[in-house]
């Protein structure tokens, strides 16, 4: 019950805040209704794979790469420990634009004079998560922070979903057609179908379910059916009812769109804010963790070589980071790109591959042609996702320039 709240809490982080914009506007009412329900599906029976391989051999595996080495050997463990980082890379990024896209939208409630720009309030989300990480050396000393995140989810997702509701209900007919036109709009709708597939899956499955009590396998499963039945409701109804009521004005960060008492707004900006900062540590703490495993930080976290090492290595990490935000500010098209280079591949090719190659004498002809058919066409998708993304991410630069201020 609790790993199946904590990957409850995951899909719903601040990220719900830009689907409404960044899926449902590509692909309008039908593409996107029935992407985000194939989307749960698929990534539920993508997850399924991965958790039945958790004791494969007779060993538990608790990283996604020991799993892949084991398999396959040490090639592919150092190729997934490449995939998994860059994959938790590009989701911090995304957080810290989250961050400063919520501080922005606070700021502008009160003073929308354009002094205090995005790239600002990046630079400063960055500066923010970088103490947060100083502070708290381990996962495990979140503790009261996993409540303090969740009370903040709730907030903001309660908020968005009112003052929608309220919105819509006032406004006029919206429009709901698919905006942009040929190539363009072919582009933007493979990079939707990334980004429909970020929102679900992680990347770090057996990390998560290393914590997990015997039977690891059937309660792991336990986790995911709560996952992918209640936990996803809170997000449908964020991204159905944001984009009911806005419509292809829509924006890429809903709280920008909403209107309503300026306190509420704050509120909700300050919660999202807060709660992103929180989630951004949870995800990157893989990499702290291989960083102090690696060069042995042991002992008390307030010793002063520990210490200095957060500031100096965890403050390196996040300020790269935050560079990268702050340069290329497009949410959505990190989305598409992050679900391109690194979701496709370790959630749908590689666990189908995985489980291919370990229960090989197991299957039958039918079920090994099917995860070919899953491997072969997630393959394309993928490539065809990291063009699309790449693309985005181009013609946005050369429309708002670098450092844009959106």
């Amino acid at each position: 019950f609790q790993v199946g709240f904590v990957l409850t809490t995951g899909i719903n982080s601040a990220y719900v805040l830009g689907y409404s914009g960044t899926i449902m506007v590509p692909l309008g009412w039908v593409g996107g209704v029935v992407g985000l329900i194939a989307a749960t599906a698929i990534s539920l029976y993508a997850n399924a794979l991965v958790a039945k391989l958790h004791e494969f051999g007779g060993r538990r595996h608790i990283r996604y790469r020991d799993l892949a080495g084991f398999i396959y050997g040490r090639r592919a463990y150092s190729l997934t420990w490449a995939l998994q980082y860059v994959n938790l890379f590009m989701i911090n990024t995304g957080f810290i634009i989250l961050a400063g896209s919520a501080l922005k939208a606070a700021y502008v409630l009160y003073r929308d004079d354009g002094l205090l720009k995005l790239p600002y309030c990046i630079a400063i989300a960055g500066i923010v998560c970088c103490m947060f990480a100083i502070g708290i050396p381990h996962l495990s000393a979140l503790r009261l922070w996993l409540a303090v995140s969740t009370f903040f989810s709730l907030v903001y997702i309660v908020i968005a979903i009112a003052l929608s509701v309220r919105d819509g209900v006032q406004s006029p007919p919206r429009d709901y057609s698919i905006p942009g036109h040929g190539m363009n709009k072919v582009f933007t709708t493979i990079g939707a179908a990334a980004n429909l597939v970020f929102a679900f899956n992680t990347g770090m499955l057996p990390e998560i379910q290393a914590t997990i009590r015997k039977p690891v396998v059937g309660n792991m499963m336990k986790a995911l059916y709560f996952q992918f039945t209640m936990g996803v409701l809170p997000m449908y109804a964020v991204t159905f009812i944001g984009y009911w009521a806005y419509g292809t004005s829509t924006t890429t960060y809903l709280l920008s769109s909403v209107s309503g008492p300026v306190w509420v707004k704050t509120f909700a900006n300050v919660s999202a804010f807060l709660q992103t900062v929180i989630a951004l540590h949870i995800f990157a703490s893989p990499m702290y963790e291989y960083l102090d495993t690696r060069y042995s930080i042991t002992g008390s976290a307030l010793a002063p070589r520990n210490l200095g090492f957060r500031v100096m290595v965890r403050g390196g990490y996040l300020a790269f980071n935050t560079f990268v935000a702050a340069l290329l500010p497009f949410l959505g098209d990190f989305m598409s790109l992050t679900g391109a280079i690194s979701t496709f591949p370790l959630t749908f090719i590689l666990a189908n591959h995985m489980y291919l190659r370990a229960k090989k004498n197991k299957l039958n002809s039918a079920q090994k042609l099917w995860h070919w058919l899953n491997i072969c066409f997630f393959g394309l998708m993928a490539v065809a996702a990291a063009i699309a993304a790449l693309r985005l991410i181009a013609a946005d630069s050369k429309t708002y320039h670098l450092f844009a201020d959106l």
